[in-house]
């Protein structure tokens, strides 16, 4: 592989703070990088540093000759009256290859990314198209190098499944900000985290995020461990500069040097150890409730517009329960949390509530925040103490709980960055007890460590909570259950995440077949199609296909995780047997769902003999 980008001692501050200082980062041919941190640290602004966009205070950055790259950002803006056509063409630096036409080449990077209307209005465009476009834009630049800044932020699943799919199939050097875990897991090649908890500031796996966590674990420990042996000598040095003057006399000036650099050595050491416990706090309120049936939905229906979202559905929230919301944008999921938060009432059926039932709900729009209020009145919006569990905490307090200084209080809730928001609303709803957490969309903008902690606090939370999020990570370690809303008005409850996905592509699988069946019509007028029912083992495989299916599917999984391990590289006999494997797993995963068709086909009745 060839070196296409290298920096070092890479600095930047600005007056209130230094976000990092001595970074060094090299960029080969084919790499992804995944960039991690905990909100603040600099990731977006190294990453504008890197594609050129604004100026480091220090440090040098070396670029190949003729090296292109392409910076998207966090947020997707278009023009309103823009198409994909307009928007690509905008967004070619002019005169850049006269040798190709502009039309054309906007023409191809929109196909390539799936684009089929050209001409279609970019308002009409769902969060994860204009994501698509964003691509296009950067791709029709035909760069060495893409930078992507929060590519997951705010998409829906099916979004962030496609472009998990594009970075795993695309060859070009990747480096993308992202929270998102499980996205870095199956994506990352190399992760870098920065973070002051580290010497230089970053820390650096070659692997997915799993080998990121053992490594950093490990690194960490070794690092506390190096504090206690340096506070141990530091103790002894501290004695011995304490001793009467005949020492001083006689102490040599090249250990007192040596003794003033440990102490500086254990104050940097310690910093940099307390650094990862710098998070949110986190802790939910609950009513210490004792009933048993908190909320009870029976035979619910409710149509928006002209689309029927869902009907007939039965669910009854009892304490401990924590369901998990699936389906893509608009089939359904925010509605469903309005209907059980009393903001929506059902078209039919009903919701019963138990007695003075306190509902908490998280709002994806975050439309409690006022942007002219300030801090300190967001947080706190009359006087300066707030009551939580019965005792009054001062703003101040409050505000650092959360990772907010003092002199942040007069800041506009407006100037906040995104992940600094979603504090705010934790924050204000901790002050409420719940019976019920309806939480929509909580972990938007969210850094990894504000996430572990949410996720702790939720599983600790004793009442009952349904949580719509996009973060698969998040999903498979709090959710009980799931409910699956499939945007044509059906809802099914999955004991599964990966029930549930496998449901998903057959659905998606069939509903592309049947766009492509052709019609057939009967040969003779008034002539009876002739169709044939399972037989008795064509049946019994048929009940047990979706298991079949989740078997082999869970046994690619686990052999991609095998490939995946960088000392497989080192052992070519396992590495090839661990390649055929997989392969072979993957076909009989792609066979079983031919087969599922086919069975599908002859039960539902469309199978002509």
């Amino acid at each position: 592989m060839s070196t296409l980008l290298s920096a070092r001692d890479l600095g930047k501050s600005f007056p209130a703070n230094t976000l990092f200082e001595g970074v060094a980062i090299h960029v080969e041919s084919g790499d992804h990088i995944g960039f991690i941190g905990p909100n603040g640290a600099g990731k977006s602004t190294l990453m504008k540093i890197l594609a050129g966009l604004e100026e480091a205070d220090e440090g040098e950055i070396t670029r190949r000759r003729g090296l292109k790259m392409a910076y998207v950002e966090q947020d997707d803006l278009f023009p309103d009256d823009a198409t994909p056509m307009s928007a690509v063409l905008d967004s070619l630096p002019p005169g850049e290859d006269d040798r190709v036409d502009p039309d054309t080449q906007a023409a191809i990077a929109l196909s390539k990314i799936g684009f089929e209307d050209f001409d279609r209005a970019v308002s009409t465009l769902s969060g994860g198209w204009r994501k698509r476009l964003s691509l296009a834009c950067a791709l029709a630049r035909d760069p060495d190098v893409l930078l992507l800044d929060e590519p997951t932020n705010h998409l829906d699943l099916e979004g962030v499944l496609w472009l998990e799919q594009f970075v795993q199939q695309t060859a070009m050097a990747m480096l993308f900000v992202t929270h998102d875990r499980m996205f870095l897991e199956r994506t990352a090649s190399r992760i870098i985290e920065l973070s002051p908890a580290y010497p230089g500031g970053t820390f650096k796996v070659e692997g997915n995020y799993s080998e990121f966590l053992r490594r950093k674990d490990a690194f960490l420990e070794a690092q506390a461990a190096a504090q206690s042996a340096l506070a141990n000598k530091v103790r002894r040095d501290t004695a011995w500069l304490r001793q009467g003057i005949q020492g001083r006399q006689t102490r040599n000036k090249t250990q007192v040097a040596a003794a003033a650099e440990r102490r500086d050595e254990l104050k940097q050491t310690k910093g940099r150890n307390e650094a990862p416990s710098k998070t949110t706090a986190i802790d939910f309120q609950a009513t210490q409730r004792k009933t048993k049936k908190l909320l009870a939905l029976h035979s619910v229906g409710k149509t928006m517009g002209d689309k029927q979202l869902f009907d007939s559905l039965d669910l009854v929230l009892m304490p401990g329960q924590r369901i998990g919301l699936v389906g893509v944008n608009g089939a359904g999921k925010t509605t469903l949390l309005r209907l059980m938060n009393g903001e929506l009432q059902p078209d039919s059926g009903t919701i019963k509530q138990a007695a003075e039932l306190r509902i908490v709900t998280f709002s994806q729009h975050r439309g409690t925040l006022v942007a002219t209020q300030t801090l300190q009145e967001a947080l706190c919006p009359v006087g300066d103490m707030v009551d939580y569990r019965g005792k009054q905490v001062h703003v101040t307090g409050w505000a650092q709980r959360f990772l907010f200084e003092a002199d942040q209080l007069s800041t506009l809730v407006g100037n906040l960055s995104g992940g600094e928001q979603a504090r705010v609303l934790i924050a204000n709803l901790m002050l409420e007890p719940a019976d019920v957490l309806l939480l929509d969309e909580p972990t938007n903008d969210l850094d990894i460590p504000s996430l572990e902690v949410l996720e702790q606090a939720l599983l600790e939370f004793p009442g009952a909570l349904v949580l719509v999020t996009h973060d698969r990570f998040m999903l498979e370690r709090i959710a009980t259950e799931y409910i699956g809303l499939d945007d044509a008005g059906g809802i099914r409850s999955f004991q599964t995440y990966q029930q549930w996905n496998t449901a998903r592509k057959k659905a998606a699988k069939d509903a592309k077949r049947a766009t492509n069946q052709p019609r057939t019509t009967t040969k003779q007028t008034g002539e009876k199609q002739k169709t044939r029912k399972l037989s008795w083992d064509e049946r019994k495989e048929y009940e047990r296909m979706e298991e079949a299916i989740l078997e082999a599917e869970s046994e690619v999984e686990r052999l991609e995780a095998d490939v995946a391990d960088p000392a497989l590289a080192e052992d070519h006999v396992r590495s090839t047997a661990t390649y055929e494997a997989l392969s072979q797993a993957q076909e009989r995963v792609k066979t079983l769902y031919e087969r599922w068709v086919v069975l599908e086909a002859i039960a539902s009745g469309r199978n002509e003999e």
